[in-house]
């Protein structure tokens, strides 16, 4: 019997990536693809497109995804859902994931007249939880990989058909894909693939499972000259339907045809790289020490499933932006919910899902943590919903971040709580206007300042994080490879930037705004990290005396108040504010006299001055910044440095501003920071 080939391929763009990337990922990649498969009609697959990008594909390149159109009719092509956003579905509330699956699902039968019975799972993310959440929208099967199975002990030999698991009542079938011919296609040559398939044939395996991202056929590097430009891709599916040993089939037509191979409990897991790279650097260097040395003693398949890292949600345990994010997303899902269904409207199921985007919440070699716009984009989305819900009911808690904390007195729900889990409470400052959080937790300092009428939160930035593979930053470029073919991304180590010494040293502090230190007649600077709350007043021992600092919002405005209760040195504050242009042109410093002091890529000093202005094109507004006194100002560019698929790149997180003057009892300084609209 012929061997049955599944092949599948996902297509994801994040929610809020840059239009000359899709331009050039659709050019690289999704059209030369479609083309090409457009030519062999008898050869089968499965595509998964998440709903953001196939709205962007469908807008911009309507000819192209005719073609799909096309290969859907004649039976050539078998859909795939998911969340329509592409969510991490055990990250969000099971009426989230229902709501994204069948968006996707509506989308897709809407368009193309097939409603899907399988669903890529996004990262391959496997948790129990979702199975409900799956069925209840009519999904039949997923596809996870069969690491995900060995995990339970079940041999390799044995993953070639599909699996049965439930939960709660509803059942689930799952096919495991091949991590074997995840790293084979397209990187060994295609002949070489064509004779691992055959070979799986004579070995009476009944199918092989392929399912796995698009980009890998153009996106990656030097994939596009390998796979259309020398001909893998014809290459591979002309030697496939040319073997009498292999059949393309699709997972409906399997699944229909043959029985599941029994029932099966998956662990909370997704695939093997991802389980690395959600540990601690610390962690992360030990697991790696771990496989390495199965691997010299040739025992790693053998104790693979065995090493499992973390899992997904470590991310909100190592990344507090993550958290934060995820915690105030999952609070504007709990409003939605609460409204009454004659108020809600499907813009606001929209905004929330797109603030589901999985990509702005993890980071590995490809997730966008590290990326300032997908996380600005998730921001926006979450805003723009917090908008709406404030219009609603504009006498409600608009920021409270769990309907059942615990209420004040007269009913009202107290906003000082922990909001994020982690230990600190925070205390919520609001207007109709403007959102100022800050955290219990010594600093005293600010963690979001997001305005509702630019949609922006200028506290979103990211601190400088130890991360296990920036060991490998003296290694220099490598591009050796397995197979005679093209090296992964996972093989390859290249440089997008220079990386200098202490680039990448870890920050010893959040990337606050408002983060203060005193410096001493000598010079050294002493961290003022021990403030406590009591009647609005944050309150922190220096110097034989103290620093008093006081919050308060108004309107567009935040206002901050320095005390100082102590004499001699200097008095120091650190601002950290998330500008969309980053060290782009769009972005520059305006002095008082209307004077353009440079960019905010660019270094500045200013001493003895009052006002300084911070105008975005790409946001459409600007940062007004005043001080009641004199003041030296200095600003730079914060940069993290991080891996990518194409390298190491360091990237602007935020302008880094530093207030500093002479500290005299008694005196207060303020500090006042304006979110102001674009009035041109």
């Amino acid at each position: 019997m012929a061997l049955q080939l599944l092949f599948g391929v996902h297509a994801h763009q994040p929610v809020g990536n840059f239009d000359h990337v899709i331009e050039d990922a659709h050019r690289r990649c999704y059209r030369p693809f479609l083309q090409v498969m457009a030519d062999y009609p008898e050869f089968r697959f499965a595509v998964h497109f998440s709903g953001w990008l196939l709205d962007e594909l469908e807008r911009r390149w309507p000819e192209d995804m005719a073609l799909l159109a096309t290969m859907t009719r004649r039976g050539q092509v078998e859909w795939f859902g998911s969340g329509d956003c592409e969510p991490v579905l055990a990250a969000i509330p099971h009426r989230d994931r229902v709501s994204q699956i069948v968006t996707l699902s509506d989308k897709i039968e809407r368009r193309y007249g097939v409603r899907p019975q399988g669903a890529w799972l996004t990262e391959r993310v496997w948790e129990s939880a979702v199975v409900p959440s799956l069925a209840d929208c009519g999904i039949r099967y997923v596809a996870v990989d069969d690491y995900h199975f060995l995990c339970t002990g079940k041999p390799a030999a044995a993953l070639d058909g599909f699996f049965s698991t439930e939960e709660d009542g509803r059942w689930l079938d799952l096919f495991p894909i091949s991590e074997q011919a995840r790293y084979r296609l397209p990187f060994s040559p295609a002949h070489e693939v064509v004779a691992w398939l055959e070979e799986q044939a004579r070995q009476g395996q009944k199918a092989s499972v392929y399912f796995d991202d698009i980009e890998k056929f153009g996106i990656w590097p030097e994939t596009h000259a390998w796979v259309y430009g020398q001909g893998w891709l014809r290459q591979f599916i002309e030697g496939v339907l040319a073997s009498p040993h292999i059949e393309t089939t699709t997972y409906a037509d399997f699944h229909a045809r043959y029985r599941t191979r029994g029932i099966v409990y998956l662990p909370t897991t997704s695939y093997s790289e991802m389980n690395e790279w959600t540990l601690p650097a610390a962690a992360a260097r030990r697991y790696a020490r771990l496989i390495q040395r199965a691997k010299a003693e040739g025992q790693l398949d053998e104790h693979k499933p065995f090493l499992r890292g973390g899992i997904w949600r470590n991310f909100f345990s190592r990344y507090a932006e993550a958290n934060w994010l995820h915690k105030r997303m999952l609070a504007a899902s709990d409003r939605l919910a609460a409204l009454p269904a004659k108020k809600r409207n499907a813009q606001m199921q929209e905004w929330l899902h797109r603030a589901q985007a999985n990509d702005a919440y993890w980071h590995g070699l490809f997730g966008g943590l590290y990326l300032p716009h997908l996380r600005r984009a998730v921001w926006h989305n979450l805003l723009c919903l917090e908008a709406a819900l404030q219009k609603i009911d504009a006498q409600a808690a608009p920021w409270q971040m769990w309907l059942n904390a615990p209420p004040q007195k007269g009913g009202a729900k107290n906003e000082t709580f922990d909001a994020d889990l982690d230990g600190h409470d925070e205390r919520f400052l609001r207007s109709k206007e403007l959102l100022a959080v800050v955290r219990l937790d010594g600093d005293g300092a600010l963690i979001e300042l997001s305005s509702l009428s630019l949609a922006h939160n200028f506290g979103d930035t990211l601190r400088r994080y130890e991360e296990a593979y920036h060991d490998r930053l003296h290694l220099g470029e490598s591009q050796s490879c397995a197979h005679g073919g093209i090296a992964s991304a996972h093989e390859r180590i290249a440089f997008r930037h220079e990386i200098h010494p202490g680039d990448a040293d870890p920050d010893p502090r959040p990337r606050s705004s408002f983060i203060d230190s005193w410096i001493d007649a000598d010079g050294k600077e002493h961290f003022l990290n021990d403030y406590a709350l009591q009647d609005e007043i944050f309150r922190c021992p220096c110097a034989e005396g103290a620093i008093e600092k006081r919050y308060v919002v108004e309107g567009n405005v935040l206002t901050v108040g320095l005390r100082t209760l102590a004499s001699g040195g200097r008095l120091q504050t650190r601002l950290n504010l998330a500008m969309p242009s980053c060290d782009g042109p769009a972005g520059r410093y305006v002095l008082a006299d209307g004077s353009i002091a440079g960019g905010f890529g660019e270094p500045l000093s200013l001493t003895d001055a009052t006002k300084l202005t911070l105008e975005d094109a790409v946001l459409g507004g600007a940062i007004a910044l005043t001080a009641s006194q004199p003041v030296h100002m200095e600003a730079r560019a914060h940069l993290t440095v991080s891996q990518s698929e194409a390298g190491f790149e360091k990237i602007m997180q935020a302008v880094e501003l530093t207030l500093s003057w002479p500290a005299m009892h008694g005196q207060e300084t303020i500090v006042t920071v304006e979110c102001r609209r674009d009035k041109r």
